[in-house]
């Protein structure tokens, strides 16, 4: 099983850019940020005719996250329960069934603009919300993906810059703190199981070519379960999309994981 997450950035702009990328990476689950689309405007049809059931918690203008999967998708959640958010954030569902099934959280999160701002601590209240709800969730469902944008560096590896974004967004101890403590209820960063090549980003601005001098940040990951870790046998980003004529400023991350 195959499973991806990629912020498109405007699915209506990147929607064809979405539809080859399945057909050429024929993935089993794809979580999708900022969708910058309200559901009435989801194109369902155009996911099923390439094979996927789809989920969607759009919003106008901003945020937005779905969830496509070929396998029956059962006990969807929008948002993080618990938590009271008027932005459209996280979906959550079970990917099929029995011993098989996963549960896949697809998240986009906060930005947090710059420290000292309004922001920022919006941002780590909702990082305290999600980690308070995935601590239970995980113990209803032990096999677990936290997929997304992050929003979030783990440490200078992640950073093409790391002094002189030190302290800066998405590098800030704060921030990162906060990282460690999903770490600690029981995820480990897939990308890291496994050697990757120096400077792997997943993030490039589109100014002063930063793509092409690869200059760049890793705030996408996904966290796998300590149920579904022994079963993990690749990860990767996923660079190809970024050199489309107007793509997305992020890469799609996938992880594979073996079935029991």
């Amino acid at each position: 099983m195959k499973y991806a997450t990629w912020n498109v950035n405007s699915l209506s702009v990147r929607l064809p850019q979405v539809l080859d990328w399945l057909a050429t990476n024929p993935v089993d689950v794809l979580v999708l940020q900022e969708l910058k689309m309200t559901d009435d405007k989801f194109p369902f049809e155009s996911f099923a005719q390439a094979g996927y059931e789809a989920h969607c918690f759009g919003q106008k203008t901003y945020n937005g996250v779905a969830l496509l999967s070929r396998s029956p998708v059962s006990d969807v959640v929008k948002n993080i329960p618990g938590f009271d958010d008027d932005m459209a954030r996280v979906i959550t569902g079970t990917v099929g069934e029995g011993v098989q099934a996963v549960r896949v959280v697809g998240a986009y999160f906060p930005n947090g603009q710059a420290p000292g701002t309004d922001k920022f601590e919006y941002k780590m209240e909702w990082l305290k919300g999600l980690r308070n709800w995935l601590k239970a969730e995980l113990v209803t469902h032990p096999r677990l993906l936290l997929m997304g944008d992050y929003n979030i560096t783990f440490d200078d590896l992640d950073v093409w810059d790391p002094v002189g974004m030190r302290d800066q967004i998405h590098c800030t101890e704060e921030e990162r703190y906060q990282l460690r403590a999903l770490i600690a209820l029981g995820l480990t960063d897939s990308l890291r199981l496994f050697e990757q090549p120096p400077k792997s980003y997943s993030w490039w601005d589109y100014r002063d070519m930063a793509f092409r001098r690869n200059r760049g940040l890793r705030i996408d990951h996904i966290l796998v379960s300590n149920a579904l870790k022994p079963q993990v046998t690749a990860c990767t980003i996923d660079k190809t999309p970024r050199k489309n004529e107007r793509p997305s400023d992020h890469a799609p991350v996938i992880v594979e994981i073996n079935s029991l």
